[in-house]
């Protein structure tokens, strides 16, 4: 991303904001609220179109119309809310609008049985998860159990690029926590770039490979997880010097 901007109306939500992103490796993208933090993932998924800047993919133009586009290109987003129906199985939710089904005597009906059996197998090849049962409403799993299956949802797709991840640590404890940043680095592992977005430093640090700072809606720095402290992120979040910090 070279170059982005964003304006609503007379409100300037991100000026000249440059990002790069590489294949295997976690981005975090840090910063207070307002910094422009969400806009700036939104464009990179195609929820927003940037007014001005560019965005390229392997070298080649990328222009995104929407979030199925992103999604066609292998850009997709877990958002804290996870937009899971609780209602529904864990299968059911991996294959929530893309639905496998089966002909019966003419008659087309979900094939439960072969979600079920993906869905199983997606969390535990991919992921490394295994639940108790598939066969439970959604609302009864853990916090890092239902991150699990909107990651499976996302991942699912072979052609995968991107995955980008808003607060996924937010209301979590800290054996839900650790599992859930040990999910991040399972997804990293597979050459996925992983876009984090979190106010936890200490979750950052903990997964990181690099720390993207935003600042009143302009990036206020870039710096190697492994050299760097949360002195110095916490610093150029404030725009104040380390020892200030």
């Amino acid at each position: 991303m070279r170059g982005i901007g964003k304006r609503f109306g007379g409100v300037t939500a991100l000026d000249d904001v440059d990002l790069d992103l590489y294949p295997g490796e976690v981005l975090a993208i840090v910063g207070d609220n307002g910094a422009g933090k969400s806009t700036l993932i939104k464009i990179l998924t195609g929820v927003h179109r940037p007014t001005s800047g560019t965005l390229t993919m392997a070298g080649e133009p990328l222009v995104l119309t929407g979030h199925s586009d992103a999604i066609t290109r292998g850009i997709d987003a877990v958002y804290q809310s996870l937009a899971l129906a609780d209602h529904l199985t864990p299968a059911a939710n991996l294959f929530l609008g893309s639905e496998l089904t089966v002909r019966v005597l003419g008659v087309t009906l979900l094939d439960n049985r072969r979600m079920r059996a993906e869905a199983e197998r997606v969390l535990n090849e991919r992921l490394g998860v295994r639940l108790r049962s598939m066969d439970v409403p959604t609302s009864s799993l853990s916090g890092g159990q239902r991150q699990a299956v909107a990651i499976a949802r996302a991942v699912y797709r072979s052609d995968l690029k991107v995955l980008v991840m808003d607060e996924p640590t937010a209301a979590l404890g800290p054996q839900e926590t650790a599992r859930t940043l040990k999910l991040i680095e399972t997804v990293r592992d597979q050459g996925i770039a992983v876009v984090v977005i979190s106010h936890s430093l200490d979750d950052v640090f903990a997964v990181s490979d690099r720390i993207q700072v935003m600042r009143r809606g302009r990036g206020a720095g870039v710096v190697d997880t492994a050299d760097s402290d949360v002195t110095s992120v916490l610093g150029l979040i404030v725009g104040a010097s380390a020892e200030a910090a």
